[in-house]
């Protein structure tokens, strides 16, 4: 499950796909390898964990948002854009990864009352002009398929607004057996929807046949796939890697949509690399001629207030007291308050002349500055 249920601890918890496969890549490549840290450095629990620096922080952003229909808080949605929602039925995972935004959240599963009501006030007149995207995320949506099953059926009934469905998902490559019959049984009880999944594979390895054959039962479904992952120290913070992800990504057909800087989420500092590094990496994939420019994603930082492109011309400032940089937006003030009426305006946000929102965001380490500690050689138990 994503979050924990003790403060400030995240427990390592690794799915038995998983752990037989880092097994096996300890046999054919050893156990320290490049292939194998990439996977141990994503699932095992790491002492450097505890080293929490001020200015990190629990969540991925702190201003909660909070949404009231027919009289009381509609519960497991959040929403920061005009036409897309999201919505969590459950925090529950197949494996704990060690970078995860989520991670230390309380552990929810929305019940199917919370579900009824969440989808009405996604179909409400106010709203139904405006949202045509619903994005169910977790948590891991595919853990659960009545859980599923349920929130398309509440959305089918209560928000015929809605065409697209994206679905976050980590399962295809945690957990492959999942993608079965009796889950594209309930895809196709609710065929009006455009389905998109998204994944979120980090490194070429990742690509073991059992998961490849999972997406292509679901692209047999008729559902879109696409990848957006965080740019991880030690996992695929180098040309070559991102070179042979990004194929690999086009020869199963999924698009690259997201390269992720690391957020800078409590004790998950030595996972970041610089943004510097991370807008080197971006642009020397974006103009190399090594894969298809169809294949080639966007740079983006998730900030306090939503997904902020990285490009020329957005870093406005730099505050060398935290190691922050302004980041400029398209977000504008008035726009997202219209959308979402109790969104507070986090203390990171400087308003520009034009009304469009700017905010500090936390950099990550320079290469030199944080030492990796990850336990290479131990395997977890089978």
């Amino acid at each position: 499950m994503a979050g924990s249920k003790r403060e400030n601890e995240f427990p390592e918890l690794i799915s038995p796909f998983l752990k037989a496969k880092i097994s096996e890549t300890q046999e054919r490549y050893g156990a320290e390898s490049r292939q194998v840290l990439a996977l141990t450095r994503q699932y095992l629990k790491d002492p450097l964990e505890k080293v929490i620096r001020p200015t990190e922080r629990r969540r991925h952003y702190e201003s909660e948002v909070i949404l009231e229909f027919e009289g009381r808080p509609v519960v497991g949605v959040e929403r920061l854009y005009k036409r897309t929602i999201l919505i969590e039925p459950t925090t529950v995972c197949a494996a704990h990864c060690r970078w995860c935004l989520r991670g230390q959240y309380a552990v929810k599963t929305m019940t199917a009352e919370d579900i009824t009501h969440a989808t009405r006030y996604i179909g409400s007149e106010s709203r139904r002009d405006e949202i045509d995207e619903v994005l169910i995320t977790g948590g891991d949506p595919l853990m659960s398929m009545p859980l599923l099953a349920l929130t398309l059926s509440e959305l089918q009934r209560n928000a015929s607004n809605v065409r697209t469905v994206r679905i976050g998902s980590r399962v295809i490559f945690q957990d492959p057996r999942r993608i079965n019959a009796d889950l594209m049984a309930i895809f196709a009880r609710y065929p009006d929807f455009r389905y998109e999944v998204g994944v979120n594979v980090n490194h070429p390895i990742e690509f073991w046949p059992e998961c490849t054959e999972a997406i292509a039962r679901l692209q047999d479904g008729g559902i879109r796939m696409y990848n957006q992952h965080p740019l991880l120290r030690g996992v695929n913070d180098d040309f070559e890697t991102l070179v042979e992800l990004y194929s690999l990504l086009r020869d199963h057909r999924i698009e690259a949509h997201y390269l992720f800087h690391a957020i800078p989420l409590r004790g998950m500092s030595h996972h970041r690399t610089s943004l510097r590094r991370g807008a080197e990496l971006a642009a020397a994939i974006s103009s190399c001629g090594e894969f298809s420019g169809r294949s080639k994603p966007k740079y983006a930082v998730l900030s306090d207030i939503g997904k902020i492109v990285i490009y020329d011309g957005v870093i406005r400032d730099s505050r060398l007291s935290d190691n922050a940089l302004l980041l400029r937006s398209g977000f504008k003030l008035e726009d997202r308050q219209r959308w979402v009426p109790s969104w507070k305006i986090p203390e990171s946000v400087v308003i520009d002349n034009q009304g469009y929102m700017n905010t500090w965001y936390l950099d990550g380490p320079e290469d030199d500055a944080v030492t990796l500690h990850q336990p290479r050689a131990r395997i977890p138990a089978a």
